[in-house]
């Protein structure tokens, strides 16, 4: 499996890797919403505020993550890490949990201090994230899942709360998302 950076071209690709898995997973219609998102994000997010990461089988796209900019006024870099995405037949064997070290990491490296998640707790959990609460770390929009808000440190710095709340990319600003 090898583990990199998305490529633009793969646009298609990756919108279909995220459409099939959540339609797989949550139904048709979530899997256009979310296969929706993912091309929004990719054709409207300026190159500064996304990252995406992908795990390749051959030249396969298998997996998938994103990586799109949460603002702070307290400014510190901060990333949302969604969608994520592993094809369903790829599922159970830790690529997943591969790709997102990978992300977190290369992150890291680029000076970013906190990243986010708003998903499963089980899973998330298992990649170093930890539960958070709007009290200390407010989401850009009102959350319908709030124990699904979670956030991993990535600096040596310890930031315990920021009063702010953020603003996402245009993509996410949609409270139907939260």
């Amino acid at each position: 499996m090898n583990y990199g950076l998305f490529n633009p071209k793969e646009t298609d690709e990756l919108i279909q890797l995220f459409t099939k898995t959540f339609g797989d997973s949550e139904g048709v219609e979530e899997g256009k919403v979310i296969g929706t998102l993912v091309n929004t994000l990719v054709e409207t997010t300026p190159e500064q505020d996304i990252a995406i990461f992908v795990a390749r089988d051959e030249q396969k796209i298998v997996a998938s993550i994103l990586f799109t900019r949460l603002a702070f006024a307290e400014e510190h870099a901060s990333f949302l890490m969604a969608p994520v995405a592993v094809s369903t037949e790829y599922q159970g064997q830790g690529i997943g949990q591969a790709l997102i070290r990978h992300g977190l990491e290369a992150m890291r490296s680029q000076g970013v201090k906190l990243a986010f998640t708003y998903g499963d707790p089980n899973f998330y959990t298992r990649v170093g994230f930890n539960p958070t609460s709007e009290e200390q770390f407010k989401a850009p929009l009102t959350l319908s899942f709030p124990h699904g808000w979670m956030v991993q440190t990535l600096s040596s710095e310890m930031i315990q709360a920021l009063e702010s709340r953020p603003t996402c990319v245009e993509g996410f600003n949609n409270p139907a998302l939260w």
